[in-house]
């Protein structure tokens, strides 16, 4: 008995008898750690004996299944390890026939839980490479272990209790047009919801798993200026406050500048293929033009002047640009500000601008409310750029829904912890 404790302990599992631990040489004649393989044939405790699979409520058996089947345990130093065991099916009213419950793994697993575990936090932490030769399995396992110890976390944790204020944006994830949908929120900091997509059916699964009493609940909502965001908020939380960032409103004017700069530039060619001694000194002009004042060099500084002397069209677009981005930072004078921006630009004779003032206006309640409410999508932008980083490691699964998984284990708050530590 004492054996058995000692054995489970050194597996990490619980609830678990050994009966017997042999090594298997899968290379009689190797002498390398991967040719020898310690199997250790176990049962669950009488109380966790023929229980469904999936409810775990105790079932009457059905069968002996297809017999004994080994789950892969983390290695025991360099030596490789399974735990080997009968594998009955049961009979649950609920979910019919199914394999009953271990409780070493996760029901449907190939691993215990100790090494799914471990797998999903060097997910969280590590690079692939180093996941994959640490642990000896394919990347696409590791997938699927993510969307498996993701998947018992929604089971414990209401993700969506509690929301105020939340960020609605989409990032792109793959290529041909491949997007997820994600929600942060404010309050936490913490990614609550994601989802393959990027259109309203996709964003009203959100809101049909928050309810319409939670929904109602949702004070400001801050997103871009999409249309498929804006009509679905409308729908389901009419008495939120839809903030629009400011930061977007810029890249408008950063838009628009740079279709300026294409036409003068095209303007100067004289014909296309051309190069001219005008078009030449417009070479690399955006970055002078796109960057803040206070953060040109000197060398762009001399470029932005010159521009100024030479062409006062596309220095009239900068001006705009650089007069929207200080008019969007006057606080409690932004409305004001904001409105003498948009009568300049009605009369800069500037196509691009022209157009742009007119976003403005039709989106004026959610940029000014961003003002008010001093509320930014800072922090969903902040959220893309880390999910942008999982995206690159994660390259190789076969669906979004590990992609999503690593994504929640990493930013929603409930990272998985390492086997045997004791956390604070």
């Amino acid at each position: 008995m004492r054996s058995s404790r000692i054995w489970t302990r050194l597996l990490g599992v619980e609830k678990t008898v050994i009966e017997l631990v042999e090594a298997e040489e899968s290379d009689p004649d190797g002498d390398r750690p991967e040719d020898v393989l310690i199997v250790v044939h176990a049962r669950p405790a009488k109380g966790r004996r023929q229980r469904c699979g999936i409810c775990g409520r105790r079932c009457a058996k059905y069968d002996n299944g297809e017999g004994r089947r080994r789950w892969r345990a983390l290695d025991l130093g360099t030596l490789q390890a399974v735990i080997e065991a009968d594998a009955p099916r049961v009979s649950c009213p609920e979910h019919g026939v199914t394999v009953a419950s271990v409780p070493w793994a996760r029901h449907g697993a190939g691993h215990t839980l100790p090494f799914d575990d471990q797998v999903a936090w060097l997910a969280t932490h590590c690079s692939k490479t180093a996941i994959t030769q640490l642990m000896r399995i394919a990347w696409r396992t590791v997938g699927a272990i993510c969307s498996r110890v993701w998947a018992e976390v929604e089971e414990r944790v209401d993700l969506l209790a509690g929301l105020r204020r939340i960020g609605i944006d989409e990032i792109s994830y793959k290529r041909h047009h491949k997007y997820l949908t994600i929600v942060v929120d404010h309050e936490s900091g913490r990614l609550v919801w994601a989802e393959a997509g990027r259109d309203k059916a996709t964003l009203a699964k959100f809101f049909d798993l928050l309810g319409e009493e939670r929904s109602a609940r949702i004070t400001h909502v801050s997103a871009d200026a999409a249309e498929w965001i804006a009509s679905v908020v409308a729908e389901r939380c009419p008495g939120a406050v839809r903030v629009m960032d400011p930061f977007h409103v810029v890249q408008w004017a950063t838009d628009a500048l740079d279709a300026v700069r294409r036409e003068v530039w095209n303007a100067e060619r004289g014909g296309k293929g051309r190069v001219t001694a005008g078009s030449k000194s417009l070479k690399k002009a955006r970055w002078a033009l796109w960057k803040r004042p206070e953060d040109l060099t000197a060398s762009q500084q001399a470029q932005l002047a010159f521009i100024a002397r030479a062409h006062p069209v596309l220095h009239r677009a900068y001006l705009l640009k650089e007069g929207l981005r200080m008019a969007l930072k006057q606080g409690e004078d932004t409305a004001q500000a904001l409105w003498d921006w948009v009568l300049w630009a009605r009369r800069c004779r500037l196509e691009p601008f022209v157009k742009l003032q007119r976003s403005i206006v039709k989106h004026w309640g959610a940029i000014i409310a961003a003002a008010d409410h001093r509320l930014s999508n800072g922090l969903v932008e902040s959220m893309n750029t880390k999910i942008r980083l999982i995206t690159r490691m994660a390259f190789g699964f076969k669906d979004p829904e590990a992609l999503i998984a690593l994504a929640m284990l990493s930013l929603g708050g409930h990272r998985p912890h390492l086997p045997g530590r004791h956390t604070a």
